[in-house]
Parts: C-alpha cells; sequence; structure tokens
C-alpha cells in the first residue's frame, strides 16, 4: 500500500507480532494476556482513560461512587484487551471448538424473522464481543455487516480477512444503500452497530443515559423504505471464557405516518435497548469511545 506513515506500520508490526505470539498458546492464556494488555494500557492511555471516566460520570452520575466508575473504566479496557485476543485467536481454532463457545438464545427469533422472506435488520453495539457473533448467524443465512473501515489500511486489510472468514460480506458506510437494499431484497441479514457518535450532519439526537447523542438515523430509514425484521442482537461473555449470543423478537413499533418522527422515535427505542444493555454489564461497553462529542445545535 502506498503512503503508509510510521503509525501505520508500527501498529501493523505490533498486530503481528501479537498474532505470532497468539498462534501456540492455549486461548485461554491468550484471552488472559489480552486483559492484562487492557489493563496496563488503561494507566499509558490517559487520554481514552479521561474520555471513559468523563462518559461514566455523565451517564451515572451520582448512581454511583467514582471508585466504581473507576473500576468499570479499568475493567472496560481489560475487556477490550480480551476482545482482541480473541479476534486473533478465533481463525486458530477448529470449527468444533468455536461452535462451543456459544450458548445461543432466541435463534426461533431469527428464523421467525426470516421465515417472512424480507430479510432481517440485526442491530447491536460495541458490547461484549460482536466480531464473533456472525460466526454462529451465518449458518442461518446470507449475513452484511455495514462498517467503517478502521484509519489503518493494513489492520482494516486484516479485520476485513476475518469478517470474511465469518462468512460475512462487509459493506462500507460510504457505498452503502444500494448494496444494503440489494441484500434484504434477496432476504439477507444486515448488521448495524448503532451505538458510535456522528456527525451532526448525519445524526439525529436521542436520550442515551439521559443525555442527548448524536445517531445514526439509517437502521430506521431502512426499516421505514422495506419494512424488514428488526431484530436486536448482543454477543457477549459468560463463564468459562464462552459467550452468550441473545436474539430478542423482532420489535413491534407503531408508526405515526411521519417519516421524520417515525424515524425519530424507531432510534429512540433501539437506542434505549442498547442503553439497557449496557446497564447490566458496564464494563462490556467502549466507554473510552467519546460517544457525547457531537451536540445538539446550540449547545456547547
Amino acid at each position: 500500500m502506498p503512503n503508509l506513515n510510521f503509525k501505520e506500520r508500527s501498529e501493523y508490526f505490533i498486530f503481528q507480532l501479537v498474532r505470532l505470539l497468539f498462534a501456540y498458546p492455549p486461548r485461554k492464556l491468550c484471552l488472559f494476556a489480552g486483559r492484562i494488555l487492557g489493563f496496563i494500557f488503561y494507566y499509558l492511555d490517559k487520554k481514552h482513560r479521561l474520555i471513559a471516566l468523563t462518559n461514566l460520570t455523565a451517564a451515572f452520575g451520582p448512581e454511583r461512587i467514582p471508585r466504581e466508575l473507576k473500576r468499570i473504566a479499568r475493567r472496560s479496557f481489560m475487556h477490550f484487551g480480551e476482545l482482541l485476543a480473541e479476534i486473533i485467536k478465533f481463525p486458530c481454532l477448529k470449527e468444533e471448538k468455536k461452535d462451543r463457545l456459544f450458548l445461543v438464545e432466541g435463534e426461533e427469533n431469527l428464523l421467525e424473522a426470516l421465515s417472512k422472506e424480507k430479510g432481517a435488520l440485526l442491530f447491536s453495539a460495541h458490547y461484549g464481543n460482536w466480531e464473533i457473533a456472525p460466526h454462529f448467524l451465518t449458518k442461518k443465512g446470507k449475513m452484511s455487516v455495514v462498517a467503517r473501515p478502521l484509519d489503518n489500511r493494513l489492520l482494516e486489510a486484516q479485520l476485513l480477512k476475518l469478517r470474511e472468514s465469518l462468512g460475512t460480506k462487509v459493506i462500507y458506510k460510504h457505498q452503502a444503500t444500494k448494496q444494503i437494499l440489494q441484500s434484504l431484497r434477496e432476504k439477507g441479514m444486515i448488521a448495524l452497530l448503532i451505538d458510535q457518535n456522528v456527525l451532526r450532519s448525519q445524526a439525529v439526537f436521542v436520550d442515551f443515559f439521559g443525555k442527548k447523542a448524536a445517531t445514526t438515523p439509517s437502521l430506521a430509514a431502512f426499516f421505514l423504505r422495506t419494512k424488514s425484521p428488526l431484530l436486536p442482537v448482543f454477543c457477549y461473555p459468560i463463564s468459562s471464557h464462552t459467550y452468550q449470543l441473545k436474539i430478542f423478537p423482532p420489535l413491534k413499533i407503531s408508526l405515526e405516518e411521519d417519516y421524520d418522527q417515525d424515524m425519530l422515535k424507531i432510534t429512540q427505542i433501539c437506542t434505549k435497548i442498547i442503553e439497557d444493555q449496557i446497564r447490566k454489564k458496564p464494563s462490556y461497553w467502549l466507554w473510552f469511545h467519546n460517544r457525547w462529542k457531537t451536540r445538539p445545535e446550540g449547545e456547547k
């Protein structure tokens, strides 16, 4: 790739080194090493540590004491380290081992949605381990994930290989609309993560932990256009280094016949579902993402 800078090359070198080190040790040891790396970076990365603590204070305020907020922030970093270790290690596992890692709840909800022959819109968040959930979901039908490419092009190429190895097609945001509609017409699944900050020009503002958050309306727009079933899906760690994959029933939403109001309503409902999931296990979410960075017009 031309014009790669030093940062991109050095990050890629570190990734390849870690991948080599994780190739042979047992998976549980790799996950433990990932948590240790996350713990170290919590103290080394002051910028993102402060973002996490600021976000947690905004979200929970007086509900939790500062010491508890620091513990959640630290565990969030550790969880992210474990997540990265899993992403690196997962392709090395045998297929039957991968299957045993998942406890699936709500498979019938997905099958019911797909039986409508309109495809399915699956939404989730950067919560738990969203990257490996397609290992199960793609066994039920064709699946595409909508993503923003990583800033590091070398790492993006590696992440693309992982996603494609799980059976998913990646649709990048700048070319999404036509491909998403085509996939739904072909009765496929579309997965979107809607929990990150977006530019004001691309956003609707909905409540998230009691504070207005700039949120993509794309999920709601595709639902209004296609009426494809809309399902929340979350994948998160449980005991013994395994995962719970929870597929909720298709949402039943009464529409107001006003496009802008309906789009806002759908986005708010989906965001509230994500908030409720995060509240159950706050450390599984990426608190070091600047979720409330974009503010409504006129607000600082």
